[in-house]
């Protein structure tokens, strides 16, 4: 109820998806991929939390986020979430990283605007302190679209060590989030035949 289909997805999305399963890459042999969909409600705007056994946690753009989605170019990306409260300045010290700056499910990473005026907010998903962020792509915004499970990740959470397998809860894995990508599909491709069977009405005045 309330569903609003996406997009089709673009036939590179599947083959991604599909080479994934087949031929795991390298952030697929040492990390687990979780995903949080329709952040805040919002259709399509899904996250992707790649989760390393020591419990670092990588905050992504999943690959069926609008900005991954018809060549969008992006303008630029700021961590500044707030006038008094910027991501860049989150600091952390010694082996047991304390200083972090402590994150909620919801709270925003950064934000990413785009040419065509579009503005996207990427949200942290998991609880945990903020171990850095990643400045390459204030300079190279592109990195998003290019690597967004590598040089293009958006932060690294640290979860509690108590919380640590309980943080993946509200989350689903990848065989979950596949299926709901097939259902947007379905549902997009129905919604287009339906636009295109319906008969043009001319008014006559």
């Amino acid at each position: 109820p309330g569903y609003r289909p996406g997009p089709a997805y673009p036939p590179h999305i599947r083959r991604e998806m599909a080479a994934t399963r087949t031929c795991p890459s390298v952030v697929d042999r040492y990390f687990t991929r979780w995903y949080k969909t329709d952040v805040k409600g919002k259709p399509c705007e899904d996250h992707c939390i790649l989760q390393h056994s020591n419990r670092i946690c990588v905050i992504t753009l999943a690959e069926s986020h609008p900005v991954l989605q018809s060549a969008k170019k992006i303008k630029s990306v700021s961590y500044q979430i707030s006038a008094n409260c910027s991501r860049l300045q989150n600091k952390v010290s010694g082996k047991s990283k304390r200083g972090g700056q402590f994150l909620t499910e919801l709270a925003p990473l950064c934000r990413i605007m785009c040419e065509n005026g579009e503005e996207y907010t990427i949200y942290s998903c998991i609880r945990g302190r903020l171990l850095e962020v990643n400045e390459n792509i204030l300079q190279n915004p592109s990195l998003l679209q290019e690597k967004p499970s590598t040089e293009g990740y958006i932060a690294i959470v640290l979860p509690k060590f108590e919380e640590s397998k309980s943080i993946t809860q509200d989350l689903i894995n990848q065989e979950m989030y596949e299926d709901i990508i097939l259902k947007r599909d379905i549902l997009a491709e129905e919604q287009l035949n339906t636009d295109t069977s319906d008969p043009v009405t001319l008014s006559v005045v």
